[in-house]
């Protein structure tokens, strides 16, 4: 949803905002917001204020401004975590963010959007994917399609569903094809970046190419993954405890089918009949301290199991999230099929 969809000028005539509002996609509720000629909103404007100024005076040419309404809800957009739940407590469904000056700054749909995340993310995109070939011979593999749709696009569309509107993708085979399909990112309301890695750089080295990250926390994943991943919980994890990063982790189980000796050198003390044993594994989904980044070379090849390495090294705190809904990384031909199965049963189910 773009947000200057939303905005209609103070001078306009309630017929035209009535066009307006018809012509409106994507949004869970039909409201626009006045402006005025400073560039600061004024009022909301809804099909209902306008019906109720219909039935005093019938004057379709009545200016917005007048009939819009005044004590509309707002909040200011301070580029921080931001507590939806207490406007879904309102029954609002769109919340204006207002900048400084009241201008538009943007606007969220609470039935779309679980959270105002204050982050900044890098997807990472640049991968050959050859053991998806020869799906991924004219096509780079997050561009993939499930049920119509990009792998990749998935993942944004999450992104987007937690507030972060600033993401950065690192491209390099087929790039291109990445950079003509979501642009700017302006389609969507957000804002993307290009990251174009001469050689390949591994799974943290374009980091070192963003000049400068303006949020404290950076959100680093795979492009390849197919997730309900709630980035809400690892961010107030990582907040909470004061970590220097949290890996979202899946659930890998073991399942032992003949009894399983618990030995001392060569005597058995004791023994389990066919145990299981649950694993937690690295699910490619990361959240960290910005003062990580320095020590990230700068155009060099450096994946992020070795800055995790370093932590290590050095006593920091790292913490691992469990996702809880599902998670499939497409990186062979069943993941693929994997995915698309799951997206059809899913359908049939809901």
């Amino acid at each position: 949803m773009r947000y200057r969809d939303l905005i209609i000028d103070s001078k306009k005539t309630i017929l035209e905002a009535l066009v307006k509002l018809n012509n409106l996609r994507n949004t869970s509720r039909r409201i626009l917001f006045v402006e005025s000629n400073q560039g600061n909103i004024i009022g909301s404007l809804t099909d209902g204020d306008i019906r109720r100024s219909l039935i005093i005076d019938k004057d379709l040419n009545k200016l917005v401004s007048e009939v819009c309404f005044r004590n509309f809800i707002y909040e200011y957009d301070h580029n921080g975590f931001i507590k939806l739940e207490d406007f879904r407590n309102k029954n609002l469904n769109i919340l204006p963010l207002l900048k400084e000056d009241n201008s538009l700054s943007r606007v969220i749909d609470l039935k779309k959007t679980k959270s105002i995340i204050p982050i900044e993310c890098v997807i990472m995109a640049g991968g050959r994917g050859k053991r998806l070939s020869p799906l991924t011979d004219k096509i780079p593999k997050p561009m993939l399609p499930l049920d119509g749709k990009p792998i990749i696009e998935y993942n944004i569309d999450r992104l987007i569903s937690f507030g972060i509107i600033k993401i950065y993708i690192s491209v390099n085979y087929l790039g291109e094809i990445i950079q003509n399909y979501f642009g700017d990112g302006s389609s969507k309301g957000i804002e993307i970046e290009y990251l174009w890695e001469d050689t390949p750089l591994g799974t943290a080295g374009s980091l070192s190419l963003v000049d400068e990250f303006k949020s404290d926390q950076i959100l680093l994943l795979n492009s390849d993954l197919f997730t309900d991943v709630n980035i809400e919980e690892m961010f107030f994890q990582l907040i909470d405890n004061n970590a220097d990063m949290v890996i979202a982790s899946t659930e890998y189980k073991v399942d032992i089918p003949y009894a399983v000796f618990e030995c001392d050198s060569y005597k058995v003390n004791a023994f389990k009949e066919k145990p299981s044993y649950t694993y937690y594994s690295n699910a490619g989904i990361y959240l960290f301290k910005k003062e990580l980044i320095p020590k990230i070379p700068k155009n060099s090849y450096f994946d992020i199991t070795d800055l995790m390495d370093l932590l290590v090294e050095e006593g920091k705190e790292i913490l691992h999230n469990p996702i809880k809904g599902y998670w499939i990384d497409i990186g062979t031909p069943s993941d693929y099929e994997k995915a698309k199965e799951f997206i059809k049963r899913n359908k049939l189910e809901n």
